[in-house]
């Protein structure tokens, strides 16, 4: 019993000693960069983090997101345009970045984008529709990855990747599940490739937010592709199909 008890001590006194040597410390003038600030993770990550004391860069789509985040943080938040889906934009963001940091490196880079998605069968969609998702979810997020290793490398910092662990279950047809994925397939060949550099890379899976409001956008985006359909593909389906 005695030695039972002495393990239990000393595997915390163990446990103790390796986290405080992952211990983040002196925040103070490490830059984190944010996309998907508008969102409800994003937006609380932020000021989350901005609590902490890091020089958070939160980078919201609307100027209604940034406003908010700029009214409630502490005056080093700073906010930039983001639009994954336009190259330009992630170089705006990028310069942005590249001032604020002002040669220090980037400490941290959390990105996330969770828009509303195409989903459906998959014959009922169109090839514009996995775009409009792919173009967000997958190949904006990895441009601004892209273009921000350099800045990574020079602090030997992070890139954390939030992907939904819903979309790793493909029970519907779009782009969606194929973005989640491909960020999981990008952010591990990243990692092994970055660790040459001192730089890490993180998965962080998460679920549905507000499950209910989901749920009533993708009804309504059903009934959206149903009635675009083409008559031939109705017919497969039948009407039941939609109500069941």
């Amino acid at each position: 019993l005695h030695i039972a008890i002495l393990a239990s001590i000393l595997s915390l006194i163990i446990y103790w000693i390796i986290r405080d040597k992952y211990r983040v410390r002196n925040l103070n003038g490490k830059h984190v960069f944010i996309t998907g600030c508008d969102t409800r993770l994003g937006n609380s990550l932020a000021k989350w983090l901005d609590k902490r004391g890091f020089c958070v860069i939160a980078a919201c789509a609307t100027e209604k997101g940034s406003q908010e985040l700029l009214s409630c943080s502490s005056l080093s938040l700073k906010t930039v345009n983001l639009n994954l889906a336009d190259s330009n934009s992630i170089a705006r963001a990028v310069m942005s970045v590249n001032e604020q940091t002002a040669g220090k490196g980037l400490f941290g880079l959390v990105s996330y984008a969770e828009g509303t998605a195409a989903a459906g069968p998959t014959d009922w969609l169109r090839i514009e529709d996995f775009r409009s998702v792919l173009d967000v979810s997958l190949l904006g997020l990895i441009e601004i990855t892209l273009k921000l290793l350099p800045l990574l490398k020079k602090a030997e910092g992070r890139v954390v990747n939030l992907i939904n662990a819903k979309g790793f279950m493909a029970f519907v047809g779009g782009g969606y599940s194929l973005s989640r994925w491909g960020m999981e397939a990008f952010s591990d060949t990243l990692r092994i490739e970055m660790q040459h550099f001192g730089v890490k890379v993180s998965i962080v899976e998460h679920g549905f937010f507000k499950a209910e409001e989901v749920n009533s956008d993708i009804e309504k985006y059903l009934f959206k592709l149903w009635n675009r359909l083409t008559p031939e593909i109705r017919d497969s389906y039948g009407e039941k199909y939609l109500v069941e």
